[in-house]
């Protein structure tokens, strides 16, 4: 049996034609998945201040933007077309201020299903990230959004995933 490491890489999204199909999952075996995503939002050290001391007109951003990640990770099947409905089981944002002029985003979804779940973690940061920006351009436009990436996932038939040099 080859291990799917060894197997060439093929894009399951596509039928035999080239043809954009959802993937049939309806064979594989339930089993505990998990993703964890970051992004990263730069802004003007007066911003980050502000959010830090609760000085925002708008209220909690963090707060805010923790729930708009949560609502978009239930969401994702609607906004990526052939991504599955799931039924999340645990749905996680966390938002970190780093001083002198960043917030970093993570977010973590877990399920017990048969497929992942890495679409929804990478979903609930960037929401997350774009709340953010939201709620502060009026004093900040120059905000930059970056670095979303997969940090890790597990389950499933391919295992574990890490990034290498995960933050």
């Amino acid at each position: 049996m080859t291990d799917i490491c060894d197997a060439p890489p093929v894009l399951t999204h596509l039928d035999s034609q080239g043809r954009a199909n959802m993937v049939d999952v309806s064979d594989k075996a339930l089993t505990r998945r998990e993703a964890q995503a970051q992004a990263w939002v730069r802004m003007r050290p007066e911003t980050l201040q502000m959010i830090q001391s609760n000085g925002h007109p708008k209220g909690d951003v963090f707060a805010v933007a923790r729930i708009a990640g949560i609502m978009a990770a239930k969401k994702t099947h609607e906004l990526i077309p052939l991504c599955h409905s799931l039924l999340l089981s645990s749905i996680r944002v966390e938002l970190t201020a780093c001083a002198p002029d960043s917030v970093k985003i993570v977010g973590t979804c877990r399920l017990e299903g048969q497929t992942g779940v890495e679409l929804e973690a990478l979903t609930a940061v960037s929401v997350a990230a774009l709340t953010l920006y939201d709620m502060c351009k009026a004093v900040d436009r120059g905000m930059v959004i970056d670095d979303i990436r997969l940090l890790s996932k597990q389950g499933g038939r391919s295992g574990h995933f890490q990034f290498e040099d995960a933050q």
